[in-house]
């Protein structure tokens, strides 16, 4: 009997340092591809030269997205057309403009609208991973779905074989075995059900590297309809995948941005320009206080006569009062709205009643 329980201490140890190592594999696949810079295409900051001035039809000045209506606002004249012809391996294919990136998109690039970006070898925006699968990082995207095949099958395998083993152990009864295994019930119902999405998508994968197709490009052209101008043959197209050099990125993610300059004000005194061509100021550079406390105040030219500290000594509704001209007291800057029907007091009286009491 120990014999027994040391022997399968030792087959499951193999079989469980072989799930780490599947695991960790694919982990490591998992972060590869979503952590590399898919193909990434940098944008212009500005279109390119013009190709023509005609009046085509389909130019990408007549587009009327934010990016085209800017180009055409900075630039009226400028007609671009929708696409050119690129010739690759001996057969012409037609390469668009892009109008978020104001480029031409390089052959087999397509835009991704979840990332906003043109990617070269553009086959589709994965949602495990969250990134795009591109030039870059298709070949590890392949390596983590094909693991992720085998981690199933192998799991799926391990737990059929671990109930069998302990079948003796109930009678010979399958049902009891699994009964007293519940773990492994739960990952062969849950391997079963994954290895068909992983398996199906790492046959379809295996079929689009042999042909040289991307999963875009199988979509919407439909090269079994026609040619298709990459495909060297199934061994060729594999061994581009990944025998091939990774090409390096176009971005450097980690170099430092340059802010925008910053644009100098046209007045650097700091002064307000002049309305309509007049000098509101009058050239007086002093600032007071008007009453309240407030300063930065410029003195209209009207009240530059005003003696403003002799006013503050006297005050000015008493006398007011005492030739019977209002009710209440005055403001002197107000004096131009006061009106009383009761009395003959007009707002120029007020005002050489102020300058009597200057003089």
């Amino acid at each position: 009997m120990n014999s027994i329980s040391s022997e399968k201490q030792v087959l499951g140890l193999p079989v469980l340092i072989a799930t780490i190592v599947l695991g960790l594999a694919d982990l490591a696949f998992l972060l590869m591809t979503s952590s590399r810079d898919p193909g990434i295409v940098p944008r212009n900051a500005r279109p390119p030269e013009s190709c023509g001035g005609g009046d085509e039809e389909g130019v990408a000045g007549d587009v009327t997205t934010p990016s085209a209506e800017w180009v055409t606002a900075a630039s009226p004249h400028l007609r671009l057309p929708r696409s050119k012809d690129v010739v690759v391996n001996g057969c012409v294919v037609k390469v668009k403009y892009c109008d978020t990136c104001l480029l031409y998109r390089p052959p087999r690039a397509s835009h991704c609208s979840i990332c906003n970006n043109c990617v070269r070898k553009f086959d589709h925006h994965c949602p495990w991973v969250g990134q795009c699968i591109g030039l870059r990082n298709y070949r590890f995207f392949f390596l983590f779905i094909s693991t992720s095949t085998l981690l199933c099958v192998y799991v799926f395998v391990v737990s059929w074989l671990n109930i069998v083993a302990h079948k003796d152990g109930n009678d010979g009864s399958l049902l009891k075995s699994m009964a007293g295994e519940p773990l492994s019930v739960v990952l062969i119902v849950y391997t079963f059900v994954s290895v068909w999405f992983v398996g199906g998508l790492t046959v379809f994968h295996l079929y689009l590297m042999s042909t040289n197709q991307t999963t875009y490009e199988n979509f919407r052209y439909r090269y079994d309809k026609k040619e298709n101008p990459y495909n060297r043959g199934a061994i060729s197209n594999i061994a581009e995948v990944f025998c091939a050099g990774i090409p390096p990125s176009m971005n450097n993610f980690r170099s430092w941005v340059a802010p925008p300059p910053l644009e100098e004000p046209d007045d650097v005194s700091g002064q307000l320009p002049p309305r309509n061509g007049a000098d509101l100021t009058g050239g007086v550079k002093e600032k007071v206080d008007l009453e309240m406390g407030r300063n930065g105040g410029i003195i209209p030219a009207i009240l530059r006569g005003l003696d403003y500290d002799e006013m503050e000594k006297n005050d000015v509704s008493v006398h007011i009062k005492d030739r019977g001209a209002a009710p209440a007291a005055p403001d002197p800057f107000m004096a131009g709205r006061w009106h009383n029907e009761d009395c003959e007091s007009t707002p120029t009286a007020v005002s050489h009643h102020v300058n009597s009491e200057r003089l």
